[in-house]
């Protein structure tokens, strides 16, 4: 059982670690780049807030009316710290492409995490206070996102004021940033856990009858 426990640690630990060799790509960062303006943009969708434009003047002339959800003001709200919002991702180790990148702990960590609360001694080289912190990787994707966001702010802003009825994952990165060459991972659609089913993962310590299994979902 010690054996395993080492085995297993340094399959942990090798998949952590790995996070550091991989930087995102183009097609990685434009993706999620999108995914976090058009979340945001959902947001004000609905708004019904009418925008009153211009000084009122002397003559007595009325202020211009626009519908928040139209506005350029919608569309600068959104997109300020936008990249911001890649620092809530997480590596995912145990999935493929750019699906490793999400929200929420991976399967990897939380099985750490467990192992920790459970009285298991794990190292990683770094206090289990900083667990949270953001990776390598998407520490990366975020300066992406900012430099790509700046690079292409005018196409942003003639998708949102002309061509909404287009999916801005398709218009931006499809047709304005990445070759087709680069575009593989626009393909990669989440299908829920990636972990086969049935697939057990042993767990000991103090207190527990050795060999016990879980499933990996439950860990």
């Amino acid at each position: 059982m010690e054996l395993f426990l080492l085995c297993f640690f340094w399959v942990c630990s090798f998949a952590i670690s790995a996070e550091d060799e991989r930087l995102p790509n183009r097609c990685e960062v434009c993706k999620f780049l999108t995914v976090e303006l058009q979340a945001a943009l959902e947001k004000t969708g609905r708004s019904k807030e009418v925008l009153e434009l211009g000084a009122v003047l002397d003559t007595g002339k009325r202020r211009r009316k626009i519908k928040y959800n139209t506005s350029e003001t919608r569309l600068t709200e959104a997109v300020d710290n936008i990249c911001e919002g890649i620092l809530q991702y997480s590596v995912h180790a145990e999935r493929p492409g750019s699906l490793r990148y999400a929200k929420g702990t991976s399967q990897t960590m939380a099985t750490l995490k467990n192992l920790v609360h459970k009285g298991v001694k794990v190292e990683l080289g770094l206090p289990y206070e900083l667990w949270d912190e953001p990776s390598v990787e998407v520490s990366d994707m975020k300066k992406q996102c900012e430099t790509m966001l700046e690079q292409y702010e005018e196409v942003v802003e003639d998708w949102y004021f002309h061509h909404q009825e287009e999916r801005l994952e398709r218009f931006l990165c499809e047709t304005h940033i990445l070759k087709t060459s680069e575009q593989e991972c626009l393909q990669e659609v989440w299908k829920g856990d990636m972990g086969k089913k049935g697939s057990k993962v042993q767990v000991a310590s103090e207190g527990e009858g050795r060999g016990k299994t879980h499933d990996a979902g439950e860990l």
